[in-house]
């Protein structure tokens, strides 16, 4: 807007709409893209990797329901924080490990020296020179993998129980009408375990969600970064200065967070509704009567 041109020479709603509309606020509502980008793509890893996990439970291969035991125990015993915090750092490095043992195998220093982790320039991921998108695309990969990793061992969980749940009757119904054990568990089991799941699931999800914040501790610059960057106090020496705002900035993420969640909680109703209207019988018979 033209008008802005000269920021000290513009109050009341014209002073607003140009600090409104200025570039780091420009890169604050982006920001919000990035939440959503991190939901999007965590959702079905999460469930993937749940789904995996609840099925290693039930294996009858000893190793592989041991390693599902264990995955979901050990997530499950500790703080998420720690996860977010180490599994980044711990991924970081043992790429730029690996790099440094393939592109710099002249170098024979030791990598990690007293409380430093020092590789070869070239090894650097990404490359000190990378672009700050770079920087940032990585860290949010890593942020979305830590998040998968916590979250798939409760989803895990929450599968787990729910095919437990499934009445064994229905499972024999479909023995008995010469279903195999993949095709009862594929069109029998699985169909009737989200019935159980989804009240799980929805939580997990809130849980989730309440959870993207922690993007912050990752050092990416996610909607907390901003609102907390843009409302600190500004003196004269900017071009928009305000006395500390961060309040203001806060309760707008709160008033965000409490909209998305209540807007999930209204499809998950909608969702556990539709299943709760459906016959169970029907949900049986119909998938016998189309493999028969």
């Amino acid at each position: 807007m033209e008008f802005c041109a000269d920021p000290s020479l513009i109050s009341g709603w014209r002073w607003l709409a140009c600090y409104l509309t200025t570039p780091k606020h420009q890169l604050f509502y982006l920001s919000f893209l990035t939440v959503f980008a991190l939901l999007a793509i965590t959702a079905p890893v999460v469930l993937l990797m749940g789904f995996a996990g609840a099925v290693a439970r039930l294996s009858s291969f000893a190793p592989l329901r041991w390693l599902g035991t264990i995955y979901t125990s050990m997530v499950r015993g500790v703080p998420d924080v720690i996860f977010f915090l180490f599994v980044p750092i711990a991924l970081d490095q043992l790429v730029e490990l690996t790099r440094h043992k393939i592109k710099c195998p002249q170098v024979t220093d030791a990598v990690y020296r007293g409380n430093e982790f020092i590789v070869c320039s070239e090894a650097k991921m990404p490359l000190q020179d990378a672009a700050a998108w770079v920087h940032q695309g990585w860290g949010f990969v890593l942020a979305v993998i830590a998040f998968s990793i916590v979250f798939g061992a409760f989803a895990a969980n929450t599968l787990f129980g729910a095919l437990n749940a499934v009445p064994e009757k229905q499972l024999e119904t479909a023995r008995a009408f010469g279903f195999t054990e993949r095709q009862t568990f594929r069109k029998i089991h699985v169909p009737q375990m989200w019935t159980y799941a989804l009240p799980g699931l929805s939580n997990l999800w809130m849980i989730l969600i309440k959870a993207t914040p922690l993007l912050f501790l990752l050092g990416i610059e996610d909607i907390v970064y901003w609102a907390r960057e843009l409302g600190g106090s500004k003196t004269g020496y900017f071009a928009y200065p305000h006395p500390d705002w961060r309040l203001w900035y806060f309760l707008g993420l709160l008033v965000f967070y409490l909209l998305l969640t209540w807007l999930s909680g209204k499809v998950f109703d909608r969702l556990n509704q539709r299943f709760n209207r459906q016959n169970i019988d029907q949900q049986v018979l119909k998938p016998i009567e189309a493999g028969r």
